[in-house]
């Protein structure tokens, strides 16, 4: 199980960075979203401490889980939430001034 909660992760952190690198800008900030996914996922995975139960679960008096892991995840939703946001706005106005969402076909940001 814990082989294919890495697989899962690392294919959603590949498909979201191979997301990014397009030249599409709409496909970037869908990567862009991915990759926090793949991220939180990851960070999720790691406050677990045996793999059977979430990572939010434990018994009262006996090992209890790590808070931090769970933080983390809760300030990486916010952060990433931010980005998005950013990024989506930024898509916005590229798509009203020049009429395409291809990065190549931009001009005038040099200037």
């Amino acid at each position: 199980m814990e082989l294919l909660t890495a697989f899962a992760i690392g294919l959603t952190f590949a498909v979201g960075l191979f997301q990014i690198l397009r030249r599409n800008v709409i496909r970037a900030a869908i990567g862009l979203m991915l990759l926090a996914n793949a991220v939180n996922l990851f960070l999720l995975s790691t406050g677990a401490w045996t793999g059977e139960q979430a990572a939010y679960v434990g018994p009262a008096l006996a090992q209890r889980c790590d808070a931090l892991p769970q933080a983390l995840i809760l300030t990486a939703i916010v952060i990433s939430l931010g980005t998005t946001a950013f990024v989506l706005s930024m898509l916005y106005i590229l798509a009203s001034r020049y009429k395409t969402c291809d990065s190549d076909k931009v001009t005038g940001l040099k200037h």
